[in-house]
């Protein structure tokens, strides 16, 4: 069975949401991509049209091919989790009909994805904990806030990472640099010393 990826990569910068709507032709597999930081809640609501003698299978899985979430059948319903650590995060369509390419119309798949601030529900915390309406502003700010500092965080990081790695190659090639220098130089001076013995020996020189 063929498999066709969509890549999307978001920024890390602030936590997103989007929407994407696509055609899925029958026996083939549509994924997309995004890379999540650790400890995110993801939600997500899902909706494909119906086909006759077709079926969508909907898998969320990880990088190490760990399931998320698996719905066989899938035609409408919502999903949640929360990431375990930094990764790329796979959703993948699969349509599947006994008849065949070509033979089924496509299926119209809808995605509304969120995570980490837009994916909280905070007219549930506003009714569980009481809060007043300023209350919660002032609560998905902090969110909002936290969550950008995190992203500069690990930002950060990922720059000093880089920067260490940049170094080491710098040193790497410096030392193989000055290691080749002194392999010419040691090859150059035994060709000297081996053709002055052997035009020594043929008697051309003195």
């Amino acid at each position: 069975m063929s498999r066709l990826c969509l890549l999307l990569i978001f920024p890390v910068l602030f936590d997103l949401t989007f929407t994407i709507t696509f055609y899925l032709p029958v026996n083939l597999i549509k994924c997309l991509r995004e890379e999540i930081h650790k400890d995110v809640l993801v939600t997500g609501e899902y909706e494909v049209s119906e086909q006759p003698n077709a079926k969508t299978n909907l898998k969320i899985t990880d990088s190490s091919g760990h399931i998320l979430y698996s719905k066989e059948d899938a035609s409408k319903g919502k999903f949640a989790f929360t990431t375990e650590d930094y990764d790329m995060f796979e959703v993948c369509f699969e349509s599947k009909s006994p008849l065949g390419t070509g033979r089924v119309p496509d299926q119209l798949v809808n995605l509304d994805m969120k995570h980490g601030v837009e994916a909280k529900n905070y007219e549930e915390i506003s009714k569980v904990e009481k809060l007043k309406p300023l209350e919660v502003e002032l609560r998905r700010l902090e969110d909002l806030s936290e969550s950008i500092v995190n992203d500069f965080a690990y930002m950060k990081k990922r720059e000093e990472e880089m920067s260490d790695t940049n170094e080491s190659t710098n040193m790497r090639v410096l030392y193989f640099s000055i290691f080749s220098m002194c392999c010419l130089i040691g090859l150059a001076t035994w060709q000297v010393f081996y053709l002055r013995r052997f035009f020594k020996a043929k008697k051309l020189i003195e």
